[in-house]
């Protein structure tokens, strides 16, 4: 800690903040029905753009969250995280249009949660 930083703290002039952030967070959970995977390794090459576009988006967490042994059926939560609850609607219906497209199984089910 530098020496100004110390004597401010001492002095009890900290700086403030006022203001809180209350960041926003939405959870997309799809769930697909796959045709022929033989095997776990074919399962994961269906859903590599999941983790490869999505995964690495900052505002974005990406994981297969129920199914994972079973070949007919995948589960994959998107959490997004944003400063207000329509940032975080957009971002997942971006989400979800492009997951569409670019995911080759059908999406059996959709829940959206906004927190």
């Amino acid at each position: 800690m530098s020496e100004a930083l110390r004597k401010l703290l001492k002095e009890g002039n900290a700086p403030q903040h006022n203001t809180a952030i209350t960041p926003h967070v939405g959870v997309l959970t799809l769930h697909f029905q796959l045709y022929g995977c033989e095997d776990l390794k074919a399962k994961r090459k269906v859903f590599t753009p999941l983790r490869a576009v999505w995964g690495k988006e900052p505002d974005l967490a990406v994981a297969e969250t129920a199914d994972l042994e079973a070949l007919d059926c995948a589960t994959w939560t998107i959490a997004a995280l944003g400063t207000s609850s329509q940032q975080i609607t957009q971002r997942l219906d971006q989400v979800e249009k492009a997951i569409q497209e670019k995911v080759d199984a059908a999406i059996l089910d959709i829940h959206r949660e906004i927190l």
